[in-house]
């Protein structure tokens, strides 16, 4: 063989090698990440926890902490008055809207503020067994909650009746309003029935409400709630490679995201027991569900803030910010508008600002952001 006959071998094996070597390169670039990667191995805080860190409440510094202070398009949208016909939506910061749905841990109680309500007078004492079997199949007057209640005939306190307990005075109950609309004639009309038929079971007489007083009432009511209901979100997009569910899932938990119900989606827990989640965090639940997860590829998760539904306490806002931020940061990826915009600081600060205007409106009519009347009302 002639010296360039090798020549040519060796060229042709070095491009060969070369072609196998970027292919194998491609291959590895397009496939998702893994929850083996970026590992810290010294110990240390990931890049993602560093700086979740210091927006937890009480380990801000002086010159970190970001007060949550909508922007005017979110005040606009706050202004719309549905009048208790059609369905009420919650007013959507133009940032992208991830419903959050959280089912309470424990029904909170009647609520003049925020529930139609008729005293049911027993001609004595009613045991809560009673009560039990004399309560209709449904729970729900149209679209609003039912609910009756027992006056403790021990501690005089008002609950849900219980088998083995004995109750003085009894009353019966509708939400005035919820993300349906406001209560109506034909909806009030059904209360009456289902809390008369309740009565004459157990022997009570029942002292009904005017009916155009409390439905002008429910308006008023619905009118306010769909002028200070916000969902707010934002998007994280991958850069380059995408991620696998257990590469964001691994992100997120170091911030403190635990699994939610669903798949596909992650909550960061309140700081009391029964509050609501202060984040959300979902993704495709498909690639959650295949067979293979670390094989699915994500290239957006979504981080969200039910803002009637956490206390402001919690600094919600700034921790949806700042873990938006670590994460995108830790996973090579920037957070954006539902419609793949750049959320400059400019805009969050604005947003942050508007929320402010929120709260204060939330607390002036005793609907306090995350309360039990607000995540009645809000749902």
């Amino acid at each position: 063989m002639s010296s360039l006959q090798i020549s040519l071998a060796i060229i042709g094996g070095l491009v060969l090698a070369g072609v196998v070597a970027y292919n194998a390169w491609i291959t590895r670039r397009s496939a998702p990440r893994t929850a083996s990667e970026r590992v810290p191995q010294d110990g240390a805080p990931a890049a993602d926890e560093r700086v979740f860190q210091a927006t937890q409440p009480g380990g801000l510094t002086a010159g970190e902490r970001i007060e949550p202070v909508l922007d005017d398009a979110v005040q606009g949208a706050m202004g719309g008055d549905v009048g208790g016909v059609p369905p009420r939506a919650p007013a959507v910061v133009p940032v992208t809207l991830n419903h959050v749905v959280q089912a309470p841990e424990k029904r909170p109680g009647l609520d003049a503020l925020i529930d139609v309500i008729a005293p049911l007078q027993p001609e004595g004492p009613v045991s809560g067994e009673a009560l039990l079997a004399a309560l209709p199949g449904t729970r729900r007057v149209g679209s609003k909650p039912f609910a009756v209640e027992g006056q403790h005939e021990a501690t005089g306190e008002w609950e849900a009746p219980r088998p083995g307990q004995r109750y003085t005075a009894l009353q019966a109950g509708v939400q005035l309003a919820n993300r349906s609309g406001a209560l109506n004639d034909i909806e009030f009309s059904e209360f009456v029935v289902k809390a008369q038929a309740f009565a004459d079971a157990v022997g009570a007489a029942p002292d009904f409400p005017d009916m155009r007083a409390e439905v002008a009432r429910a308006r008023e009511l619905d009118h306010f709630a769909s002028g200070h209901d916000a969902q707010l979100g934002f998007t994280l997009r991958a850069r380059r490679a995408a991620w696998s569910p257990g590469y964001v899932a691994q992100h997120a938990a170091r911030l403190g995201f635990v699994a939610g119900v669903l798949p596909g989606r992650m909550v960061l827990p309140g700081s009391e027991a029964g509050q609501a989640p202060i984040l959300s965090l979902s993704f495709d639940p498909q690639a959650a569900m295949a067979d293979d997860p670390e094989q699915s590829a994500l290239r957006e998760v979504a981080l969200s803030l039910e803002v009637t539904h956490v206390p402001r306490s919690e600094q919600p806002f700034v921790r949806l910010r700042q873990a938006a931020a670590a994460l995108a940061e830790a996973m090579d990826g920037v957070v954006t508008d539902d419609a793949g915009q750049l959320l400059s600081a400019d805009t969050m600060d604005r947003i942050g600002a508007d929320l402010e205007g929120l709260y204060d409106a939330l607390d002036s009519h005793d609907l306090a952001a995350g309360s039990p009347q607000a995540r009645r009302l809000f749902s």
